[in-house]
Parts: C-alpha cells; structure tokens; sequence
C-alpha cells in the first residue's frame, strides 16, 4: 500500500535563552583546523581561529564532525554535543588554537576570545586533555582571569586538564590564595561517547583524558548565578557512569579517595544512594576554603554585580555634585541620588532571587572638591546553598502533637 509519512523536524531555528549569564567559551588546542563543508563560507582558518557556534548542526557544517578522521576533532564534537544536549539555547563561541612550542600555555587566547566577544563571556571551558595540571598552570590561568577582571571583563574558567593515572595521586596542592577564577574538571563518563573515544586506538598511546568538559560547561552556563551546579534536584549531569579521565570508574575508589579529591577542589561526577542520575560534586573554585569565592556561585553573583554596577554608575562620571552650603558635605539629594543609581543596580539581581539582600550607603562627608572621589560603601548578602544535611531518625513511643 502506498504511504506517505511526513516528520515534522526541530531545532533548525536557534533560541538563544534570556540575559547573557550563558554566554559561554569553549577553548581547545588542536593540531589539525576541521574544514567546513562546502557553501560555508565562514570557516576556521589559521587567521579565524574563534567562530560562535549555535548549535551542533552549526559545528558539523563548521567540519567538527563525529566521524572526523582526527581523535581530537571527533573529542571536540563529542564536547560541543554534550554543551548543547543539556544547554540548547546556550550563546557559544568556540576557538581552536594551535598547541604550543614544548607545552608552555600561556592562555592569551582566553583573552583573544574575551575580546572577541566583547567582554561579554561569562564563562569558558578549557580542555588541555594531554597536559596535566600543576601549580604553574593553574597560576598562569589565574593571572590571565585576573587581567580580565581587571579589564572590566570578568569570567570563570573550567580546565579540564589531563587526570594521570592513577587518579588517586593527583596533586592534592593546587589550592591557592586568590584562585577564584579556576575550576578544574577532572570527570569522565565510564561508558557511552566518553568511554568509546578514551579506549580508542588513536588516543592509545598518549592516553589523553577526554574530560565530561561539555556537560559541566552545559550545566554552568544553564544555572542561574547564585546557583551550585552540584544541586541535585535541578542538575543531572546526564552521564551514564561516572568515572575519571583516567578511565577510572568512581564505585572502584575508595571513599577517602573520594573525599580527598573533593578537599582538594577538584569537579568530578558522583552518584547518591537511592537517586537515580549522576551529579557534579560540587561547585569548587581552586581558591582556599576559607575564602568568599571558594565557589562558582559567589564569584558568578560578584561578578554579576560587578558588571550592573558599572552599567548605572558609569553615566554618572564627571556630573556634578552639589555641597550643603552651610556645611560643605555632599547635599542629602545628591547622596539620595547616588544611592538609588546603586541600588538599581543590586535590585535587579535581588528581584532575580539572585541575592538575599544589600544594602548601599555613601558617607555624605566627604571632601570631594579636592579628591573628586566618592567612595560607595555596597554589601550584599549572598544566596546559600545547603551542601549537608544532617537528620537525627529514631524510635519514640509517642507521638507529641503540638
């Protein structure tokens, strides 16, 4: 009998979700530029080496194809679909760079595709799959965030570096004072995609982590600022078995293995009695535990507030200020002012749920026809996120009804 079946398609037509908090990076060090298929004009090349990518369709016509001839490409698709598997609607730019002489990163490109985007990246995933992480590297990544904190472009980095084996004696020093803007990724998936190209015979001899970069990237640029990408309820990874890049599987360490990786701040994906799925572990930074940025989420709300700040205040450079004539401090209307610029600023994100609360004052003594200068005072209270809990159960032979 004659048929004619018509299926109807979706996801030709990008979205891109709401804001720019998802504005995202991807970074990798390649040897081999894929070339687009024919009609795409847009391509990589030595002199474009960033293209923003809107869906894996986009990377496929861009010649990042799952059956490229080259392992690190097929890595790279691999990547890119699980960014866009848990993330749709994510705005990416993705640079492929040349690796360079002995192994010596640098990351100026993190810069090169800060610019690029005009500042506007909020996060960037790093994939270093045959370089295994010290204390160098993850200093040298530090002061290049920085440089860019300071530039008025501030963003979060996740490295996924090489995990050598045996994962249980990665270095457990990489914490530092001030590494607030390096997160290091050290998951894997045990079976499906990641498995198949961590076993395969072109990565046989150098045995070059693949890294679950794409999902935790998804998962970063999807949760809101204040946001753990650890919360169970919200974040499910999606992987099939957690393991390490490596290739070693999480059920085969022990739980003091387990526990020490953690307190080291490495990311890495886990799994909870009784709850199906498999989660991040949490949401470290690589800065010390004792500081306020020890997690993505602080350092993703401050910085949030940073780039609000900056877009209410700024107008008001070089206007002018009017003094109490009797007393020569700033008049109570222009304090007001002021002070209601800034809190427009911090509003938004407390309204957003993005805060739990702030509070902005400007000290109206202040000389500033010497100084030109008015300090701000602008405190926030940040949004917590229940990492424990912790439940008495027992036995009682009556119930007590209040």
């Amino acid at each position: 009998m004659n048929k004619l079946e018509i299926i109807r398609r979706n996801g030709a037509i990008p979205t891109s979700s709401p804001g720019e908090d998802h504005i995202s990076g991807y970074i990798a060090y390649v040897e081999t530029l894929p070339t687009a298929v024919s009609g795409v004009t847009d391509g990589y090349s030595a002199a474009d080496r960033i293209r923003p990518v809107s869906s894996i369709e986009r990377a496929e016509a861009l010649g990042i194809t799952a059956d490229h001839a080259k392992w690190e490409i097929r890595v790279l698709h691999y990547q890119l679909s699980e960014i866009f598997r848990i993330h749709p609607g994510i705005l990416l730019y993705v640079g492929l760079f040349a690796k360079p002489s002995g192994g010596a990163y640098t990351f100026a490109e993190l810069k090169m595709m800060q610019r690029y985007a005009q500042g506007r990246l909020r996060q960037v995933g790093i994939w270093l799959g045959d370089k295994v992480a010290d204390t160098a590297l993850i200093t040298t990544l530090q002061g290049v965030a920085d440089e860019l904190a300071r530039s008025a472009m501030p963003l979060v980095t996740l490295l996924a570096p090489k995990v050598a084996s045996p994962v249980a004696s990665l270095p457990t020093n990489l914490i530092g004072k001030g590494k607030s803007r390096v997160s290091v990724v050290i998951a894997q998936d045990g079976e499906g995609r990641g498995a198949e190209l961590y076993n395969h015979a072109d990565n046989r001899a150098t045995k070059s982590s693949v890294s679950a970069l794409g999902a935790f990237l998804g998962l970063l640029s999807l949760s809101k600022v204040h946001q753990s990408i650890g919360w169970v309820e919200q974040f499910p990874l999606g992987l099939s078995l957690p393991a390490f890049g490596d290739g070693s599987l999480l059920r085969s360490l022990d739980d003091a293995v387990v526990d020490t990786l953690d307190k080291a701040h490495y990311l890495f994906a886990v799994t909870y009695p009784d709850v199906s799925g498999v989660y991040a572990s949490d949401s470290h930074t690589m800065d010390e535990s004792t500081s306020d940025y020890c997690y993505l989420e602080r350092v993703r709300t401050m910085d949030k507030a940073e780039r609000s700040i900056r877009r209410y205040m700024i107008p008001k450079l070089s206007g002018n200020i009017y003094l109490d004539e009797s007393t020569g401090k700033l008049e109570s209307h222009s304090v007001a002012h002021l002070e209601t610029q800034a809190n427009r600023a911090i509003e938004e994100m407390s309204k957003a749920g993005e805060i739990s609360g702030y509070k902005v004052y400007i000290d109206p003594d202040q000389p500033i026809l010497s100084t030109s200068e008015i300090e701000f005072t602008i405190i926030k209270l940040p949004v917590a996120v229940a990492r424990r809990f912790k439940i008495g159960l027992g036995f009682t032979t009556k119930i007590y009804k209040v």
